[in-house]
């Protein structure tokens, strides 16, 4: 059903027609840079559509939601590897909308036991289906780096800007905890299942590899993936970029019984099949 979360006429239709025991909430604008210059649009889309959602979950009588979160919602910390207990703090539009929405089910869930609420913080998606068949195809210049990196490797942009090679890291480029969608996906399906079968819970989980990767590193790998060179130029740091971050993702290893498997190099190899299949210029 093509619609928009903030139209609550169209969602009491989807309740009121359709068959729904559970929601995995994905609706959300999620470019940090894009937040930062047009945030009553976040926060329009991202909180209150979020409020539009909860609010026609509960006439419906459908309480049990996996909430798609996010790591930025930490914020900067002395110490680079982020557990759930990390206090939260973030630094940017993006984050704080994707902090609110959490305190927000934490209200509800307060405020009627009857809730099921499993809220899954992100670190870095990335991939693409192994088929080629569904990937990411952003509307206009990608805001992550993979997307970015494959259009360059595909013809389709002239070279990859770099936003800071002075980091205190291995290469002075920023570190990141890469994750397969795949191995995202799977961790909303088991989760899913846990908030079902184990009711009146909330739980929050990171979701990572437990492992930090650089800037050139994954330029390295997709050009050894690809055969094809990226060009890159360094610019200025961007404000509140950090130096590293990774997530522990121990606690959802135990609750789910789940870890992030795929590695880098099938994260740039399903990249790579997708762009090159969907949309090439060389």
């Amino acid at each position: 059903i093509k619609g928009d979360i903030r139209d609550r006429d169209i969602l009491k239709k989807i309740f009121k027609y359709q068959s729904i025991k559970s929601v995995i909430h994905f609706a959300g604008l999620k470019a940090v840079g894009e937040a930062e210059k047009f945030p009553i649009k976040y926060y329009e889309n991202n909180v209150l559509g979020s409020l539009n959602l909860f609010h026609e979950m509960e006439l419906a009588e459908v309480k049990t939601i996996v909430f798609s979160s996010s790591a930025t919602v930490y914020g900067k910390h002395t110490k680079n590897k982020y557990d759930e207990d990390t206090p939260t703090r973030p630094i940017n539009v993006y984050g704080r909308t994707k902090h609110i929405v959490e305190n927000i089910l934490r209200d509800i869930k307060k405020s009627d036991d009857n809730w099921s609420i499993g809220l899954l913080r992100y670190f870095n998606p990335v991939g693409a289906h192994a088929s080629g068949i569904i990937g990411e195809n952003p509307k206009e210049k990608p805001n992550n780096l993979l997307p970015y990196i494959s259009q360059v490797a595909a013809g389709l942009r002239e070279k990859l800007f770099i936003f800071g090679n002075d980091y205190p890291t291995s290469d002075g480029t920023g570190r990141r905890d890469y994750i397969h969608i795949e191995d995202l996906s799977s961790a909303h399906i088991k989760t899913l299942y846990l908030i079902q079968n184990t009711k009146n819970k909330l739980f929050t989980l990171n979701l990572g590899t437990g492992k930090s990767h650089s800037v050139f590193e994954m330029i390295n790998q997709f050009e050894e993936v690809s055969g094809k060179e990226i060009p890159f130029q360094v610019v200025d740091r961007r404000p509140g970029d950090l130096a590293e971050f990774y997530a522990d993702a121990s606690k959802a290893e135990k609750l789910l019984d789940w870890k992030a498997n795929r590695s880098v190099k099938e994260m740039c190899e399903d990249t790579w099949r997708w762009q090159k299949n969907n949309f090439f210029n060389k």
